[in-house]
Formats: structure tokens, sequence, C-alpha cells
């Protein structure tokens, strides 16, 4: 590894001024993604902010039809809450299939989404349910958050402190892992909000990212149930065709994915 000081600070401001102060930082949440690629000698900042003992960045909080994850939160934390089984089973299901147990020990969603790995579980549950992506200088939609592969809204120095899931009225999470990484070659995510409109998102599976899929929203909306997905087709057309999968094997991942998912919803 190259040389870095690393910083650990105590709240969001001071990782913030931090951050103003150095010449090439880099902030630290789970450490997941940027501990490896310092390792291989990928990335090089001259400073690390590690925001994982930053207090106020802790926590699940439900209230209302919202459930508000702080973006400090490892994803054991999430998998186990009982406020989150609770008002998302999903989000909760979801986090128990990320990565191993020394993965969701320390990994952690602001990390997740600021990260935005194009096969990560987080963007799909963030874009299907709506969620708000608060930061320490504004507050971003999932519509408006991912920009692609590896990219976001986030401008620099920008610190995700929380993100806000509107409580559905029912939601499921389903993925095919890749069987080393567990990485979701596709995963798909399904809302039926309260007043029953529908949204579904994928990841794993798109060139550009996390994507909702219209096709599957329109006739879940008609029929909420997973028969209703046998006749929707799926264009292959911007999907990842790699060593794992063509374009056409995803595709038809992301049907056989959604009927899961809605069969979980209930």
């Amino acid at each position: 590894m190259y040389q870095t000081t690393y910083h650990r600070a105590s709240s969001v401001d001071e990782a913030a001024s931090l951050f103003g102060k150095s010449s090439e930082a880099k902030f630290l949440s789970g450490g997941q993604t940027l501990l490896p690629v310092m390792k291989q000698r990928l990335a090089s900042p001259s400073d690390v902010i590690d925001l994982g003992k930053i207090k106020d960045m802790i926590g699940i909080e439900a209230a209302g039809d919202t459930l508000t994850i702080k973006a400090a939160t490892p994803h054991y934390d999430v998998a186990t809450s009982d406020a989150a089984k609770k008002a998302i089973p999903a989000l909760a299901y979801l986090a128990s299939l990320i990565g191993d147990p020394a993965v969701r020990y320390r990994g952690t969603i602001g990390g997740s989404l600021a990260n935005n790995d194009p096969a990560a579980d987080y963007p799909a549950a963030t874009l299907a349910l709506g969620a708000t992506v608060k930061t320490n200088k504004r507050s971003i939609s999932a519509e408006d958050f991912f920009k692609g592969l590896f990219t976001t809204a986030l401008e620099d120095g920008e610190i995700i402190t929380a993100v806000s899931f509107p409580v559905p009225g029912k939601a499921g999470y389903a993925k095919f892992p890749h069987p080393a990484s567990r990485f979701a070659l596709t995963g798909v995510f399904v809302a039926q909000t309260k007043s029953g409109d529908v949204r579904v998102a994928a990841t794993g599976a798109s060139q550009s990212g996390v994507v909702r899929i219209p096709a599957i929203e329109a006739a879940l909306k008609a029929n909420w149930s997973p028969s209703a997905i046998d006749s929707v087709t799926i264009s292959a057309s911007g999907l990842l065709s790699d060593i794992h999968g063509t374009s056409e094997y995803r595709a038809n991942l992301i049907k056989v994915m959604a009927q899961r998912a809605v069969a979980a919803a209930g």
C-alpha cells in the first residue's frame, strides 16, 4: 500500500473538514471496497477518513411509514434488526444475503450506495422502494442518485448520512448470486406501494448498473402474481454479457428472479 494518513472522525462535520484540508482524501466506511483497491495499488489516497465510529451515523429507526437506516450501519445490523424486519422484511432479508459473515459485519449501507457497484444488492432496494439518500448537504431521490457504473450524484466530499425507505404494502427480493463473491449475477427487488403503485429494480444485469424494469412493473400493477410475469418479454439489449452469463441469460434471470421476489412478497 502507498503511504497514507489515517483519520478517525468523531462527527460528520469533522470528517467534512478533514476532507477539505486534504489533497486527495477518501472516506472509509466499512472498507470492503477501498481497502482492497488500496492493497492492489489501484487507489492511493493522501488521507483516509474513517466514518465508521461516528455515533450519529449508526442505527436504524422506524417512524410512521418510514424506515431510516443510518449510513454507517453494518449489513448484519440491518439483517437482524427487529425494526427492519417489521417495517420492510424484504430489506432485512436482502441484507442477510450480502457477501459472507465477515462482509456483513464490516460492510455498511452508506459505503455500498456510495460505491454503487453494478452487482450490489442495496441499490436495487433503494431504487425499487423509492428511497431518499440523505447527505451532509442535501436529500437525493433514488431516481436521481444512481448515474451509472460506480457513479452517483454525490459531489466531491459529500457524505451519505442516512437512507430513508418508505414502508411498502408488499416487497420481495430474490437474487442469483455469484458462487464465490455472493454479488448478484442478477437480483430483482419488487415493491408494491400502499397506494397500489409497483416498482421493480434489477441489479447485476445491466451495463448501466441498477435499473428499473417497466415491463414487469406494468404486468404486476395489472396482476400482482408470479404468473403475470410469464408473458413479459425482457430485451437482452443493454444487458451484461460476460464469462458468467450472456445477456440473454441475464434477461431470463430478471424474469425468474422477479417471479421469486413476488412469491416471497406474498
